[in-house]
C-alpha cells in the first residue's frame, strides 16, 4: 500500500472552501469525485488544512492510500483529465506510511492580496481585496513585525472555532508593493480560523490611523477581539505554501 502525497492548485472562487459540506459544492468534493475515477474507489483523501469559502491556494497537499501500480506522472495526468479547470494536481510523490499532511507540517505559509488602485480592476476581483486609499507598504512592514513571536491569538480568530490551545508562533510577517498590487505574507505554525484575515483587517486599521502605531502588540496581549480589525475578505487570501 502505497501514501501518495499530492500537491494541488486551486481557485476557490467557485467553492464553499475545502472540506466536504452536505449543501455547497466544495474543492475536496471535486477531488473526491476525481480520485474515484482513476482509482476506481472513493478513498479517503487528507487534506493539509482547512480553505474558507473563496479561498485559493497557490500550493495544497492531500495524502491518499492506494495499493494500484501507477506512476506520480500518471496519477497526476489522470486526476487531471477528470479534474475542471479552477483545479489542478501539479505534484504527486510516495511518502512514509506515517506522514500525515496536517500533522507533519511544520509551518503553513499565507498571502493577502490587495489592488490598491484609485479604480476597481475588474481581472481582480475575485483574486484581489480592492482598496482605494494610498497604502503605505513599509510602514506597514514596520508594523506587522509586532506579529511576529509566540502569542495567544484568541483576539484574532473568529467565533465559532473549537480550537482549545490558541497560541500559535508566527515566524514571519513581510508587507511590500508590486506596482498596484499590496502584498501580506505570514508564515506559522498553524493558524486559527479566520486568523490572517483578522491580521489583514488590522493591518488595515493601521493604515487607516484607526490603530495607532505601536499598539498592535497590545491589542495582541488583550486577546480581546472587539480591539482588533474587521477580518477582511475571503478573495485576497491563499494558501501559498507548506513546509514540511
Amino acid at each position: 500500500m502505497k501514501n501518495l502525497l499530492l500537491t494541488l492548485v486551486y481557485d476557490g472562487s467557485n467553492y464553499h472552501g475545502w472540506q466536504v459540506q452536505k449543501n455547497a459544492l466544495t474543492v475536496q468534493e471535486v477531488f473526491q469525485n476525481a480520485v474515484e475515477k482513476v482509482f476506481l474507489s472513493r478513498l479517503d483523501v487528507i487534506g493539509c488544512s482547512r480553505t474558507d469559502s473563496g479561498v485559493h491556494a497557490n500550493m495544497y497537499c492531500v495524502s491518499l492510500k492506494t495499493d494500484m501500480d501507477i506512476s506520480d506522472s500518471g496519477v497526476i495526468l489522470a486526476l487531471n483529465s477528470h479534474l475542471p479547470d479552477d483545479i489542478a494536481v501539479i505534484g504527486c510523490r510516495e511518502v512514509d506510511p506515517a506522514f500525515h499532511p496536517r500533522y507533519s507540517c511544520k509551518s503553513k505559509e499565507y498571502i493577502y492580496k490587495i489592488y490598491n488602485g484609485k479604480i476597481r480592476n475588474p481581472f481582480c476581483s475575485k483574486y484581489a481585496l480592492h482598496y482605494r486609499y494610498t497604502i503605505d507598504a513599509d510602514y506597514l512592514n514596520k508594523e506587522c513585525k509586532a506579529f511576529i513571536g509566540t502569542f495567544d491569538y484568541s483576539g484574532f480568530c473568529s467565533s465559532g472555532s473549537d480550537v482549545e490551545d490558541t497560541v500559535r508562533t508566527v515566524k514571519n510577517f513581510e508587507v511590500w508593493r508590486e506596482g498596484d498590487m499590496v502584498y501580506f505574507k505570514v508564515e506559522a505554525d498553524g493558524f486559527l480560523y479566520n486568523m490572517v484575515r483578522i491580521m489583514a483587517g488590522t493591518l488595515l486599521f493601521i493604515a487607516q490611523g484607526k490603530i495607532k502605531s505601536g499598539q498592535l502588540a497590545d491589542i495582541i496581549k488583550s486577546k480581546d477581539r472587539t480591539k482588533a480589525g474587521r477580518t477582511a475578505p475571503a478573495q485576497g487570501l491563499y494558501l501559498n505554501k507548506i513546509n514540511y
